[in-house]
């Protein structure tokens, strides 16, 4: 058993090897996880580090099947059937996988099961180039804590011969999946789902606690997909602001509103912004079923919004914001340098847009308090970062 790192949260129990050397998901599994938590740190370090000192990298405890949300392509097999697996890195090649050292097990077993059964109904793997075939993708996503299960068949129309003999058998082999939906998605696109679904069997979502809260999570819902690490993120940004209760923040990009309730009993009120429809429906809903009373969402542009709060002369003290990878948008960080929040919470996936977006920040007036890896996506390159940022 190797040591635990000096900050007490890494036990990791066991070495081992990915038996799939070409798909490009965990692109450092050859390397041991202390030596993965080094070369991040050092990454961070060579980005942020003009901006100030870099603390720790917070590790995880087990850095194994911590992804709760897996998804499979499914393609053609030489002999004509049907497999499931991830793109090659930079292909559109599938590499069949069985398990995966990241993902959830139980996830795992239960795509390994949809590729029997669709070769035993004699079903056929979509085709991109042709644009025939039944199966495009399958999804799973099971609550870290609540164990429940949702399963997404994607699918290029609503046509689905023998749905529900196909559905009675995976349930027959998997009782306790909780939802069956299919999300039917006719583009000719990278995008997974579709943005129509129907729900087969089932409520058509999950639930899920985190940070004490429950949340409602819908197949197009934005959740994180390492639930101890994301309460780690989230708890080194809310930490990081200093809160006393009575201060207004702003949630931009707030999803289905993780982050808005879980900093909503540190502040006086919290206004979540998020542009997708069906995530503020989920975001609503979460306060409500978690008897939250100060917390408001709304269905708009971040900056958009802010800007309007801004010309009613309205100010704000703190604003947390996690954008997409591509980072925020000048018209964004414009917003909220009018708002002069005292403290700004900048949770990043991507810390060369993160780089970028801190020297603009400081260049209007802001300087980064602190910087703090989180390691949420053991065996990638991938490393999420928390900057506080104050006046």
């Amino acid at each position: 058993m190797a040591k635990p790192f000096r900050n007490g949260d890494l036990r990791v129990m066991e070495q081992r090897r990915c038996t799939y050397d070409k798909c490009g998901g965990c692109m450092m599994c050859e390397k041991s996880y202390e030596q993965t938590l080094r070369e991040k740190k050092k990454y961070i370090e060579e980005l942020l580090s003009k901006f100030c000192k870099v603390n720790e990298i917070s590790s995880m405890y087990y850095p194994y099947n911590y992804r709760n949300k897996v998804h499979s392509t499914f393609g053609k097999t030489q002999k004509g059937g049907i497999t499931t697996g991830i793109y090659k890195e930079g292909t559109h090649e599938i590499v069949p996988i069985d398990k995966c050292l990241i993902n959830d097990k139980k996830a795992d077993e239960i795509i390994l099961t949809i590729r029997n059964l669709a070769n035993e109904f004699k079903m056929q793997a979509y085709d991109e180039d042709r644009h025939t075939g039944l199966l495009r993708h399958v999804m799973v996503r099971r609550g870290a804590s609540s164990r429940q299960i949702m399963v997404v068949l994607v699918t290029p129309t609503e046509n689905f011969p023998s749905r529900k003999n196909f559905v009675a058998k995976l349930l027959e082999l998997h009782p306790d999946i909780t939802t069956v939906i299919q999300s039917i998605n006719p583009a000719a696109t990278s995008m997974v789902l579709g943005n129509y679904e129907k729900v087969l069997y089932g409520k058509g979502y999950i639930e899920d606690t985190l940070m004490g809260y429950t949340f409602r999570i819908s197949a197009r819902s934005f959740y994180q997909v390492n639930k101890s690490q994301t309460e780690m993120l989230y708890k080194t940004a809310i930490n990081g602001l200093g809160l006393t209760g009575k201060e207004s923040v702003i949630d931009a990009y707030c999803g289905i509103g993780t982050i808005s309730l879980a900093v909503s009993k540190n502040a006086r009120y919290v206004i979540g912004v998020e542009l997708n429809l069906e995530a503020v429906k989920d975001a609503k809903e979460n306060a409500k079923r978690n008897n939250i009373k100060n917390v408001s969402f709304f269905c708009d542009d971040a900056g958009d919004y802010m800007l309007e709060l801004a010309s009613e002369g309205k100010r704000i003290d703190a604003v947390i914001m996690d954008p997409p990878r591509s980072g925020s948008t000048t018209q964004f960080m414009d917003s909220v340098v009018r708002m002069s929040p005292d403290k700004i919470a900048y949770i990043s996936c991507n810390p060369e847009t993160l780089a970028r977006d801190l020297n603009y920040f400081t260049i209007k007036g802001y300087r980064v308090k602190e910087c703090t890896p989180v390691d949420m996506f053991g065996f990638t390159k991938h490393v999420e970062v928390v900057c506080i940022l104050t006046k």
